[in-house]
């Protein structure tokens, strides 16, 4: 009787380095901050973009970066307990719309003082 193997889905044993990533960063009064994010299960990940067009077409143009080796990147997250690498991720929500301006409301009405009975 043959013996079948099972085909298993390969795991690589390393990881390969992904090369220099554009990371969306944050400023703050110590400098410059790494962006995290959360997967739709929750986790947090970092985050890097293979290209200056891909990071514009999910954060926009204006979004900060600056180029990091993936394993400064992963250096960088490992205290914080982030053990994930997301690269070129697509954008899952819609992009968010200016709320209308509206003419500012009225302050609160101030009571009115009742007239005092007239005396006969």
């Amino acid at each position: 009787m043959k013996q079948q193997r099972i085909a298993e889905a390969p795991e690589p044993e390393d990881r390969i380095p992904a090369g220099h990533l554009l990371v969306p960063i944050r400023s703050g009064p110590l400098g410059h901050t790494p962006r995290f994010f959360r997967t739709p299960l929750g986790a947090r990940t970092a985050v890097a973009f293979s290209s200056g067009e891909q990071l514009a077409a999910v954060l926009g143009a204006a979004q900060p970066w600056i180029v990091l080796a993936e394993p400064a990147l992963r250096a960088l997250a490992a205290p914080l307990g982030v053990s994930t690498l997301t690269v070129d991720p697509q954008l899952a929500a819609p992009a968010p719309t200016p709320l209308p301006t509206a003419p500012a409301a009225p302050g609160p009405a101030l009571p009115r003082r009742c007239a005092a009975p007239a005396r006969a």
